[in-house]
């Protein structure tokens, strides 16, 4: 199994450096094939130029195979092409946008398919903000105060993104529609990568990371570790 990498947003900047740097590592690397999926931020256009974004951004900090794909809803998911290039890949990095968009985007399709199989050879699967809630087993959408099922690539689990600025909000409402939930929050421009060999989670970064699990809150910074226990 390879390394999922969850980040609370306002990523490809600041203090991000230390854990997309880490990420690269683990994919093998600045030479390993780094390939970012754009299409939470398709909806209202922006998902070329958030993927040209992450693409300046990774090569600024020394990758040299670095691509946003044209992976930008249910039709180009199921692209031969695309998921030959996600296939390569060894960092995948789903941008953040629009959650239910990229969930639906996603779901069951040949793309999903490849990087689901990319993950049990190893490779970095990563994701920020809306990248980062769809990878959990529930997601909650703003835009319809529902939780949904998410991808499941990490089981009982909801992460909050921008935590520290609005996602906290999301807490109670979470909690009124699912109690048992373990949920996640994560601040902006902080990050954390967990080692499926050992499920422990190294945080990196800005701010902290909140974990509310059996009616209990405990934030972690910079440098510690936390388990989940939660994980297929």
């Amino acid at each position: 199994m390879g390394f999922i990498v969850l980040e609370g947003g306002a990523e490809f900047g600041g203090r991000m450096a230390g854990v997309d740097r880490q990420a690269v590592k683990l994919a093998g690397g600045f030479d390993a094939p780094i390939r970012i999926i754009p299409a939470a931020a398709a909806p209202d256009g922006n998902h070329r130029r958030a993927g040209q974004r992450g693409v300046d951004w990774f090569r600024q900090l020394g990758a040299s195979d670095v691509s946003a794909l044209a992976l930008i809803d249910p039709q180009s998911a199921d692209d031969p092409e695309i998921a030959t290039e996600l296939a390569r890949a060894r960092l995948i990095f789903l941008l953040g946008g629009f959650p239910d968009h990229l969930s639906q985007t996603l779901q069951g399709s040949r793309s999903w398919q490849t990087m689901q199989a990319a993950y049990s050879k190893g490779a970095v699967i990563a994701g920020s903000s809306a990248g980062a809630m769809v990878l959990c087993e529930y997601y909650y959408d703003p835009a319809t105060s529902l939780l949904h099922r998410g991808l499941g690539l990490i089981r009982g689990v909801c992460v909050l993104p921008h935590h520290d600025t609005f996602g906290k909000d999301w807490a109670p409402l979470i909690m009124n529609l699912r109690s048992c939930i373990v949920m996640l929050g994560i601040d902006e421009q902080t990050g954390a990568i967990n080692d499926a060999a050992t499920d422990r989670w190294q945080v990196y970064g800005k701010g902290n990371i909140t974990l509310y699990r059996n009616n209990s809150i405990h934030p972690f910074n910079v440098r510690q570790t936390f388990t989940l226990a939660t994980r297929k």
